[in-house]
């Protein structure tokens, strides 16, 4: 019973943090040393990420009519497939350079950057980066305005900037709606964007890390290991409902400068847990 709290609580991380630009990562390192769940080093890794399963059919299923290419189950005349049909494609433009470099160096990055010095880093430099950011961009009037204003080479410029948030701490969705407002998007597409990016981003990186943990440890897990994978990812996709719709509204009315304040305070307790408390 205790070991599914602590499996509830991190599909609630999960939900929260893979969506706001504050660093599933950096609260995942902290919730790890703190909750301690039952579960080896390696199924953990796997864990983690898997449960973002969860967090991918929330995006579908809260932008299903956006992101359905075909006239059923709504009605769409040609010109809204063509439209949702050039927006998948420039999402996987977008995902490409990603896809190539994490396909690459996977491992390499997780040896040398996953650890809490780099973590808190990158929490503390992305915040200030955003608080930066946001008092530039408050008299800049956002030259993309819509899903279907962003250009081919804005996409591919944002899937390059996306490559910051291989280095953990970083935050994918921070790091791709800062890079989207610096090119000159409005707040609501980036963050619209970003969503969708998501998807086979994050479809990805999960069959990546289950691959893997099925050529290093075999896929024989346990009923408890499936209870787990299970009621997290089902957790984290209620959690990103509601995470989701929160920042969008949030969006509409307020910057992202909080987050910033906020991912600071984070780095400097991730830092202190591990030297002082750890």
């Amino acid at each position: 019973m205790l070991e599914i709290l602590k499996v509830i609580i991190l599909g609630i991380i999960e939900g929260i943090t893979e969506w706001l630009p504050i660093s599933s990562t950096g609260h995942l390192i902290l919730a790890e040393e703190i909750l301690k769940p039952d579960m080896t080093e390696g199924f953990f890794e796997m864990f983690e990420v898997v449960i973002q399963f969860g967090a991918i059919l929330a995006v579908i299923v809260l932008y299903f009519n956006k992101l359905n290419p075909f006239p059923w189950p709504q009605k769409k005349d040609k010109a809204e497939q063509k439209q949702t049909w050039s927006l998948w494609f420039k999402v996987i433009v977008a995902c490409l350079p990603a896809a190539i470099i994490g396909l690459l160096f996977d491992d390499l990055i997780d040896s040398v950057f996953y650890n809490y010095q780099t973590v808190a880093i990158t929490l503390v430099l992305y915040g200030v980066l955003f608080i930066i950011v946001e008092k530039y961009n408050k008299n800049r009037t956002p030259k993309v305005t819509d899903l279907a204003n962003l250009s081919y080479k804005t996409v591919l410029l944002i899937g390059i900037i996306q490559l910051l948030a291989l280095i953990p701490g970083t935050s994918r969705s921070g790091a791709t709606i800062l890079g989207a407002i610096l090119i000159g998007c409005k707040r609501e597409v980036a963050a619209e964007f970003t969503f969708f990016l998501a998807i086979p981003v994050m479809f990805g990186a999960s069959l990546l890390k289950i691959v893997k943990y099925g050529l290093e440890f075999g896929l024989n897990f346990s009923g408890n290991e499936i209870m787990y994978i299970c009621v997290g990812m089902i957790v984290a996709f209620v959690v990103s409902i509601v995470a989701i719709k929160f920042l969008m509204g949030y969006t509409k009315k307020k910057d992202f400068t909080i987050f910033g304040y906020y991912r600071i305070v984070l780095g400097i307790l991730v830092l202190g847990y591990f030297i002082f408390v750890n």
